[in-house]
């Protein structure tokens, strides 16, 4: 294993299982998390992002579980198999918070709104650490400082009803940072933002990045931040991987349709008006009848009688691989 790689995910498999059917949320994803770089998981609705992200976390729902796969966490003591561990175990509980945290999508639903801001960031402190309560208060106030939290000492007391959507999102990654975490997974953590807070708040991470060594795990839906903060990035269609590689390699020189076809779906700032805008022809499968063989062959210009059969994943450069039959095709 290299020494840079924090997590790495081998065959993932997390399935869902509701009224006698069976949803493939996750079906075979491999990947590495690296010390000190972020990636960044893109992909439509429904692919898998977030339930890959909820196995690394172990915070699936009831009716879900890790049918397959390893999950390794390469901590200092040495690795640790996550996905072995129980949920609510005081081993994974220790894990979570400490060395992996997670910023979750909406800070309205993740932050609970009886308890003061203050309350919930300290709360963190308290299970990882034995500092005092005077030290933690202090931390507390020190993490919304740096979050750019304006009259950190008195908004430590407030609760989430008042705080802005920007200032909510800070303070949820006050929460996540709390404890300096080797990992941080971003679950889309700026979709309800107006853009200058975006801006702001990838900064920070950017910033936490370079800072502490973290590893960043970014969930999104926006190529534009793709651009701007991955190192790597994992493409998702349908619970499968199908391209993954440096930015460079996926951005510059996308080999599967799926990536090209979201890369041509988004519009080009400076080009004007009449530049074409071409969306994704058809939708997503239903997860509970999928289509045979290649997921994204329904939907795909290039597809033939060979993607009945699922392709396996083939190299184009050492730190490029790809999913289909057809790869060269989509360049």
């Amino acid at each position: 294993m290299k020494d840079d790689v924090i997590i790495s995910v081998k065959d993932l498999k997390t399935f869902f299982y509701t009224n006698n059917r069976c949803n493939k949320a996750v079906n075979g994803v491999s990947f590495d998390i690296k010390k000190g770089k972020t990636l960044c998981v893109v992909g439509e609705s429904g692919c898998g992002k977030s339930v890959t992200a909820s196995s690394i976390m172990q915070l699936l729902p009831k009716l879900s579980r890790i049918e397959n796969g390893k999950i390794t966490y390469h901590s200092n003591e040495g690795d640790i198999r996550i996905d072995q561990l129980k949920k609510n175990g005081a081993e994974m509980r220790a894990i979570r918070g400490s060395d992996i945290s997670m910023i979750f999508q909406d800070p309205m639903t993740a932050l609970n709104p009886v308890y003061s801001i203050g309350f919930q960031i300290s709360e963190n402190i308290q299970y990882h650490t034995r500092l005092k309560k005077s030290e933690r208060k202090d931390q507390s106030i020190k993490l919304l400082k740096e979050m750019g939290i304006p009259l950190p000492e008195q908004r430590i007391n407030e609760y989430p009803h008042q705080y802005s959507g920007g200032m909510r999102q800070r303070a949820m990654i006050a929460m996540a940072m709390a404890c300096n975490p080797k990992v941080l997974i971003a679950d889309e953590p700026t979709t309800a933002l107006d853009v200058t807070i975006q801006a702001q708040i990838f900064e920070l991470m950017d910033e936490l990045k370079e800072k502490h060594d973290t590893a960043i795990m970014l969930i999104t839906h926006d190529m534009g931040v793709v651009t701007e903060l991955a190192d790597d990035v994992v493409v998702m269609y349908m619970g499968n991987i199908v391209e993954n590689g440096t930015v460079d390699d996926v951005l510059r020189k996308p080999s599967h349709p799926y990536t090209k076809a979201l890369l041509e779906s988004i519009p080009v700032l400076g080009r004007g008006k009449n530049q074409v805008i071409e969306p994704i022809k058809g939708s997503t499968p239903d997860p509970y009848n999928r289509p045979k063989g290649c997921q994204f062959a329904p939907r795909c210009p290039y597809a033939d009688s060979s993607c009945l059969v699922m392709p396996d994943e083939s190299s184009i450069n050492n730190t490029h691989s790809v999913r289909c039959w057809h790869p060269m095709e989509a360049v």
